[in-house]
């Protein structure tokens, strides 16, 4: 049996659902516009450091492990080299040392573009790799280390050099093994007399190309010297911030068999590590939030100072 209602209660009806539908809408757009001011409220709250709109020089380093680490090494600048396109920022190998089979033993590369030093300095410090090495015949997880260093590149008003300070070598460029890769004397050697601070580059046949390389990171190695200096003065050192210092701290572990990446500075873990290493959507989400503890931290540091 069919209870037959007026028409006018199916249409009371059809409004009470849009309204509610309508003011879901409203709610939902309201949190979000709460949470983007917060966000502002934040950053209008964190001094910005003068480095963030900085391009930057990155080194890599294959630590303990040998040829897995190397291995390791290699796929991590990859993913970075990834990460830059990813961004559509300008990435320029300067210095590539490979191993025997295929790995890295060091390199470095600078990286320009917008915000590149703001998104790039939390990857500073030690990666981890637990897996197991192709060339392991007993099945055994291994445990291998690579580092990464990330130096903001000064602009020319923020860093100036003597050139008398400077002592500039020319050699042989060497391939692996030691091998001559040319006959021409194009590898350049940068003495900073000084400090004692060193920069070389063979990367290009053209010895004034190389000369520029070389320049380039010996700069990148000065400012980073002066902004630890700095930072010391001030004596002020967030957490999580990776820029100028804990390049000896593990901050990262990408375990293969469990296919799962841990950031240890935020205890977060996510899975599917192939996609990680991509660079892309994964990597600049996981970079996101560890942007988002660090200011959350400068907050809370700001909050406390003020009530001291």
């Amino acid at each position: 049996m069919f209870l037959h209602l007026p028409l006018e209660h199916y249409q009371k009806t059809d409004e009470s659902e849009d309204l509610r539908k309508l003011a879901e809408r409203e709610i939902i757009s309201c949190e979000e516009e709460i949470a983007e001011l917060k966000h502002q409220i934040v950053l209008l709250l964190i001094p910005s450091e003068e480095t963030d709109n900085s391009d930057l020089v990155m080194e890599v380093t294959a630590g303990v492990g040998g040829q897995e680490a190397m291995l390791f090494t290699s796929e991590i600048f990859d993913m970075y080299q990834r990460y830059a396109a990813y961004k559509k920022w300008k990435f320029e190998t300067l210095e590539y040392f490979p191993s025997e089979i295929g790995g890295l033993r060091r390199a470095v590369a600078s990286i320009a573009g917008i915000e590149a030093y703001k998104y790039m300095k939390f990857e500073g410090g030690v990666h981890r790799v637990q897996r197991v090495p192709k060339t392991e015949k007993q099945g055994r997880i291994h445990t291998s280390t690579m580092t990464v260093a990330i130096l903001p590149q000064p602009s020319e008003m923020k860093l100036k050099i003597n050139p008398k300070d400077l002592r500039i070598e020319t050699k042989r460029a060497s391939g692996a093994g030691g091998q001559h890769v040319n006959t021409t004397d194009s590898a350049v050697r940068i003495v900073h007399i000084p400090t004692g601070v060193t920069s070389e580059c063979q990367q290009e046949r053209s010895q004034i190309r190389n000369k520029e390389k070389a320049m380039q990171m010996l700069c990148a190695k000065l400012y980073n010297i002066k902004l630890e200096e700095e930072t010391k003065k001030r004596n002020s050192v967030r957490k999580i911030q990776i820029g100028t210092k804990g390049r000896s701290e593990k901050i990262r572990t990408y375990n293969f068999p469990q296919d799962r990446i841990t950031d240890h500075r935020i205890s977060r873990s996510v899975h599917h590590i192939e996609s990680f290493m991509l660079g892309e959507e994964m990597l600049d989400e996981m970079i996101q939030t560890l942007r988002e503890y660090a200011d959350y931290e400068s907050l809370m540091e700001i909050i406390s100072e003020n009530e001291k």
